[in-house]
C-alpha cells in the first residue's frame, strides 16, 4: 500500500484515507484508537482551532494521547499546524470528502430539524432546511431510507409563541451581531412597561431557558447587564457601532450574577396531584419536597410573589394548601376576587 504524500491541494478519497491511517496504526493499537483518530480529524475539520484539552475532555484521554494521535495523523499526510498555547489546525484549503453517517446518526438528524423548525425564527429554519438538504444529499441509501420513515412520525409542537412574527430575522441579526462584536437597536415590550423602550445593546450571548429564548446584552442606557426576552422584541436591527467592551463569554455572566434575597414558599399537595405539575415548578423556584402521607410539602425560593408564582398556584390551588408565607395566601385570595368580580 503507498502511503499518502504530504498535502497536494487535491482531495482524497475518504475510504483509502482511512486506510493508510489504519495502516499507520495497525498492530499498535485497537481499533477504539482507530475510531477516535478518525474523529479527531473531523473535529479538526470542524473548526479553525481546536485545542488539544478540548480533544482529550471529549475522548476522556490525557494530553500525552491527544499529542500521539495527531503525530498519527501528521505522519500519515494531513497537514496539521500546530502553535503552541493555541491549538491545532488544518492548513487553509485541505477537505476530504464527508464522512458517511451512521443511520443513528442520521436519525439525529430528523430531530433536529423538527427542533429547529419550532424553536428557531424563520430566517434560521430556512438555513438549517438548507443545510439539511446538502446532509441528506450525502447519505448513503439506506441511511436515506431512514431518515424518511422517521420525518413525518416525529412531532414537535412548542408550548407558546417564541419569538414576534413581525420579526422572523431575530436570532439570525443577534448572531451576526454577537460573532462581529456589533450593536445592536432594540424595540422592546417588557412586562412591567405600558409603552415600548428603545435600547441600544452589545448582545452577548443568546440563551433558551424556560420555554422561552433570552438575549444576554450590555445595555447602553442602564449602563448594565439585562436580559430580553426574543418573543417581546417588536424591532431588532443591526448597527455599525462596535462594541465598547470585552464581555467574556455568556456561562461567566450567568455564573457571576448574584441572586437577589429569594423568599421562601412552602405548600402542600394532594399526591394525586403533585407529579403533573413537577416538570413545570422548578422554574417557579422548586427547591426540595418531603411526604405527609397522602401530600407533598414542595419548598420554594422565588425571587418575587406579586407575578408568577399566585397565578401558577390557581392552576392547582382546589388540591393544595399554602403554609406559608401569609403574602402568598392574601395574594392568591385578591387574585380570586378578582376573578369573581369577572363571573
Amino acid at each position: 500500500m503507498n502511503r499518502l504524500k504530504p498535502y497536494t491541494g487535491v482531495y482524497f478519497h475518504m475510504k483509502s484515507y482511512l486506510w493508510e491511517i489504519c495502516y499507520a496504526i495497525m498492530g499498535l493499537d485497537t481499533v477504539k484508537r482507530f475510531d477516535r483518530i478518525v474523529a479527531i480529524l473531523v473535529q479538526l475539520q470542524s473548526k479553525r482551532i481546536v485545542k488539544a484539552q478540548e480533544l482529550a475532555d471529549r475522548f476522556e484521554v490525557s494530553l500525552r494521547t491527544i499529542y500521539r494521535d495527531v503525530r498519527t495523523l501528521e505522519a500519515s499526510g494531513v497537514p496539521i499546524v500546530s502553535e503552541a498555547g493555541i491549538g491545532y489546525s488544518i492548513m487553509e484549503g485541505y477537505r476530504l470528502p464527508p464522512v458517511m453517517f451512521t443511520k443513528e446518526e442520521a436519525g439525529s438528524f430528523v430531530a433536529a430539524e423538527k427542533l429547529m423548525q419550532q424553536f428557531v425564527d424563520k430566517s434560521l429554519g430556512a438555513y438549517h432546511e438548507s443545510a439539511m438538504f446538502k446532509i441528506k444529499s450525502v447519505l448513503r441509501g439506506r441511511e436515506k431510507d431512514w431518515i424518511s420513515a422517521l420525518e413525518t412520525q416525529i412531532l414537535v409542537d412548542p408550548s407558546q409563541e417564541l419569538f414576534n412574527k413581525n420579526l422572523p430575522h431575530a436570532l439570525e441579526v443577534l448572531f451576526e451581531c454577537i460573532a462581529e462584536k456589533k450593536q445592536v437597536f432594540l424595540k422592546y415590550h417588557s412586562l412591567n412597561s405600558e409603552t415600548p423602550m428603545e435600547r441600544f445593546i452589545e448582545p452577548v450571548g443568546v440563551f433558551h431557558e424556560n420555554g422561552f429564548w433570552y438575549v444576554l446584552g450590555y445595555c447602553h442606557s442602564r449602563k448594565n447587564y439585562r436580559q430580553f426576552r426574543t418573543d417581546r422584541m417588536l424591532q431588532v436591527d443591526r448597527t455599525q457601532q462596535t462594541f465598547t467592551l470585552e464581555h467574556g463569554t455568556i456561562d461567566e455572566h450567568r455564573q457571576k450574577q448574584e441572586p437577589a434575597e429569594k423568599i421562601k414558599v412552602r405548600i402542600l399537595v394532594d399526591k394525586s396531584v403533585a407529579r403533573y405539575i413537577s416538570t413545570g415548578r422548578k422554574h417557579y423556584g422548586f427547591v426540595s419536597e418531603k411526604m405527609h402521607g397522602h401530600q407533598v410539602e414542595m419548598t420554594f425560593m422565588v425571587n418575587e410573589l406579586e407575578q408568577g408564582f399566585p397565578r401558577w398556584y390557581l392552576m392547582f390551588g382546589d388540591y393544595a394548601e399554602i403554609l406559608e408565607p401569609e403574602a402568598l395566601k392574601i395574594l392568591v385570595g385578591e387574585l380570586l376576587d378578582k376573578a369573581r368580580l369577572r363571573l
